[in-house]
């Protein structure tokens, strides 16, 4: 038994509540080395001396390229467990408890592992409309002057900060907040019902990310109204609104920013910034914590409680005056963990469903313990993606482990609703990454509807929108052309929100070739939807030696159904459960 591979964590993905009356445990052992695992549970403060166990046979729900995860739900009247696992390789069985491995499990019942209670408050409380999401991500200055243009020349706008001091703020393409509610019959008629829109606030750069007024809206991208407009209509058309909230740094000409420039050491607003130094030396590098060494970008005190107090402001504000359903959270892994904590609560306050997600490229487990965010942009997919279908460096079996390594790292409510996408404002267009070869985004596409987590097109994907560098993947969306696959993606997304298996199923990699042939299984109690992949340049023709990888019931479904399917190509396929 290779038990340097066994891991178990109270209170973590290996061991959460999913609801008040349901615990999911897992285990991890070394990828084929258990034949078997047992978990024994109880009353962890029952008052009998001995304490009554009972006994569930745990399944081996997924595989990576190095673990197997065991699990098992268990459904009881306790609110409270201690437990411990009984493993057995085929050669010999070891019980595994909070202590160690052991021929013999110990009497003294606080040396299991303990889930002390289930406690409501400390669980996930995801908005109930979040697994329904299909996402679209817009980058305002790009997308639309109006209904179905794109032309406005870019300009500069005068903004009034304080006492008749001024400010420029300017754009690059011209697009604007009208020019996005103008265009909201093409996101419905997609099947769109959740847009996240980049930064609308007032700003210097065409990108708003170096915020000038949190309260204001850019004179660039329209007013307060134009925005309350959007978001209504938005509403009427049951599309949700997500804003983007910039709290890790603000612009150079942040009132607070330019009292620290003019008064150095004398300012009052000198610790409203992290790491400030006086006198300031506004120059590249400068002499403060700035985002990125960008001096235009000074960065934030969040843990002074003033700095917060103004941004939890700013963040009830948006969701009070214009009706914002959440926050997208920018740079979110460098802002302190108590200033979320009190963001979300003060948000969730005024909004019981309002949906928080994070900029977190990496892993974010200490983010997504239901105290913080409900969501991280998944970057991680994106990465995954690009080496299966667009540079083929990933083979469908590698790929099916890292997708499954991926689910697997956070509580299921969590995993569910990751934001996923191909490709965003902050990296290369998908199709770039594709050579230019459109088969293989449209497939990507297709995955990215039918795979597990929120799905997020990012404009003008489905247009052929390609671009290496910053100013080309920012490029305006082509709303003169006829050449795109929105008519393949209106057709997806609706396969999508009409199986309640691919918006809350379960996700299994069941048949993977070397050839790029991938089959996978979202399954719920209702239904199992089968989605079947060939990212290859050649048909691919089923024959029996599919019978061996997966379930008898499955292989002859997909085998009477499925003859041949062609090259760079993917279909869904109902089993209905029995």
């Amino acid at each position: 038994m290779k038990k340097e591979a066994v891991l178990h964590v109270p209170l973590s993905q290996f061991a959460y509540a999913y609801d008040e009356r349901t615990i999911v445990l897992r285990l991890r052992a070394a990828k084929g080395d258990l034949k078997s695992c047992k978990v024994f549970y109880g009353d962890r403060v029952d008052p009998r001396p001995q304490i009554e166990t009972f006994e569930k046979e745990m399944v081996c729900a997924a595989k990576d390229d190095l673990y197997d995860y065991f699990e098992t739900v268990i459904h009881d009247r306790y609110s409270r467990l201690c437990y411990y696992f009984l493993l057995w390789d085929g050669k010999q069985e070891q019980y595994y408890y909070e202590r160690d491995f052991s021929r013999d499990i110990p009497e003294n019942r606080t040396e299991f592992f303990q889930f002390p209670y289930i406690r409501r408050e400390d669980m996930f409380h995801i908005p109930s409309w979040a697994k329904d999401m299909v996402m679209y991500h817009i980058f305002p200055d790009s997308f639309a002057t109006g209904y179905r243009t794109m032309g406005k020349q870019p300009n500069e706008q005068k903004i009034e900060i304080k006492n008749g001091e001024k400010a420029i703020s300017g754009n690059r393409l011209g697009g604007t907040l009208s020019g996005i509610k103008a265009n909201l019959d093409y996101l419905q008629q997609l099947g769109i019902n959740c847009i996240y829109v980049n930064p609308v606030f007032a700003a210097n750069s065409y990108h708003k990310y170096d915020t000038i007024d949190y309260f204001s809206i850019d004179p660039c991208l329209g007013t307060k109204k134009e925005a309350k407009e959007l978001v209504e209509d938005c509403h009427a058309r049951g599309i949700r609104v997500l804003f983007d909230g910039v709290f890790n740094h603000c612009g150079p000409d942040f009132f607070a920013f330019r009292d620290v420039l003019a008064h150095g050491e004398k300012s009052e607003y000198l610790d409203w910034f992290y790491g400030m130094q006086a006198p300031v030396d506004y120059k590249d590098p400068p002499n403060y914590e700035a985002f990125a060494y960008v001096k235009e970008m000074p960065k934030l005190n969040t843990g002074n409680p003033k700095v917060e107090q103004y941004l939890i402001k700013v963040g009830v504000y948006w969701i009070q005056e214009i009706g914002i359903d959440g926050w997208r959270l920018d740079v979110a892994n460098e802002i302190n963990h108590d200033f979320w904590r009190h963001f979300r609560a003060a948000v969730r306050a005024v909004k019981k469903d309002a949906l928080l997600i994070g900029e977190i490229w990496e892993d974010a487990q200490c983010w997504l313990l239901g105290d913080q965010f409900d969501s991280t942009m998944n970057y991680r997919f994106s990465y995954l993606c690009t080496d299966f279908f667009a540079k083929r460096t990933m083979c469908a079996r590698e790929f099916d482990e890292q997708m499954t390594k991926m689910i697997y790292r956070y509580p299921q409510q969590v995993s569910e609703i990751q934001m996923n996408f191909l490709d965003s404002h902050d990296i290369p267009r998908f199709l770039s990454y594709c050579g230019g070869d459109r088969r293989k985004l449209r497939l990507a596409c297709f995955y990215l509807i039918m795979g597990y987590g929120i799905p997020s097109v990012f404009y003008g994907d489905e247009c052929y929108l390609d671009g290496k560098t910053e100013i080309q993947y920012r490029q305006e969306m082509r709303w003169d052309t006829s050449d795109t696959f929105a008519g393949d993606l209106k057709e997806w997304i609706s396969f999508r929100k009409t199986h309640e298996a691919l918006k809350n199923g379960r996700y299994r990699g069941i048949w993977m070739e070397d050839g790029g042939f991938y089959a996978f299984l979202r399954e719920n109690k209702e239904e199992k939807v089968l989605v079947i992949i060939n990212n290859s340049d050649e048909p691919y023709v089923c024959d029996d030696g599919f019978w061996c990888e997966t379930e008898q019931k499955i292989c002859g479904f997909v085998l009477d159904k499925v003859k041949q399917l062609p090259a760079m190509q993917g279909k869904p396929f109902i089993i209905k459960n029995r």
